[in-house]
């Protein structure tokens, strides 16, 4: 299993704090991931699919072609700015 946590603005666009999915196939990656995702919550696509998303995999940020493997967890959340 694949634990997805869903963080800040995108927890609330989403409408779930967590899911979690079926181990994806060896070598998947965080694109695939958001695939199934989408693919687990349709109404979900246009927030997931905005293009500026960022990813953590266990608690460490990770682009899209990063790989995913059985028993991680990944967080998406929208770009954070300081000031």
């Amino acid at each position: 299993m694949i634990k997805v946590l869903f963080f800040a603005k995108l927890r609330e666009q989403v409408g779930r704090s967590e899911i979690e999915l079926p181990a994806l196939d060896s070598g998947s990656n965080v694109a695939a991931l958001l695939d199934a995702v989408v693919a687990e919550i349709p109404e979900a696509e246009p927030v997931l699919r905005q293009g500026n998303i960022l990813a953590a995999i266990n608690q460490e940020m990770a682009p899209l072609s990063a790989i995913v493997a059985d028993g991680d967890e990944v967080a998406f959340f929208p770009p954070v700015t300081g000031g």
